[in-house]
């Protein structure tokens, strides 16, 4: 007998032009919201990542957390692999980018110009005490990165030579997530 699997999706969406976090903000809210909801940034002033170190989001970036409320017992690692996953599709099979997933679920973009592999996302799954799972990604989309950044870290930008909608990127990103998703 064939399984029928429906896919999520967001149900809320809470855009900011700017904020703190926006994992902090889905810590503060994730007892209230319902599952699906995806809260937004254009920029985040106090960004960090998985080892709690701050992490550049600048303007030009895809920055945003998704609350989820999974049915069945999930693992940070299959939900950072989840998500790593959704967006190396993307910005590989859409954008035409080389990437690779590192361990900690960071994506790596193929730099030419510097022949070396350099960050251009980054993931941050947690757990609530209530067992809410907050998944946060940062995509240096369309950055100019901080001089400091560029020998680590790349924005799609500066591969591709333009700028990509940060609203198709996004879409596309959170229709490969479900699809990940549903199978976890």
């Amino acid at each position: 007998m064939e399984k029928t699997i429906t896919l999520k999706t967001v149900k809320k969406v809470i855009g900011l032009e700017e904020t703190s976090s926006t994992q902090g903000l889905a810590r503060s809210l994730a007892a209230t919201e319902t599952d699906g909801t995806l809260i937004l940034a254009c920029h985040q002033t106090q960004a960090f990542g998985q080892k709690g170190d701050s992490f550049y989001a600048g303007e030009g970036g895809v920055y945003f957390t998704l609350i989820l409320d999974p049915q069945a017992k999930i693992s940070s690692q299959k939900l950072t692999l989840a998500m790593s996953n959704a967006i190396s599709d993307v910005i590989n099979n859409v954008l035409g980018i080389k990437t690779k997933i590192s361990k900690s679920g960071e994506i790596l973009c193929y730099d030419k110009s510097a022949r070396n592999w350099k960050k251009c996302a980054g993931i941050l799954a947690e757990q609530t005490e209530q067992g809410t799972w907050l998944l946060g990604a940062g995509i240096y989309l369309n950055n100019r990165l901080p001089i400091g950044l560029r020998t680590t870290c790349i924005s799609l930008k500066s591969i591709l030579g333009s700028e990509t909608s940060k609203e198709l990127f996004l879409d596309e990103v959170l229709n490969n997530f479900w699809k990940e998703y549903a199978f976890l």
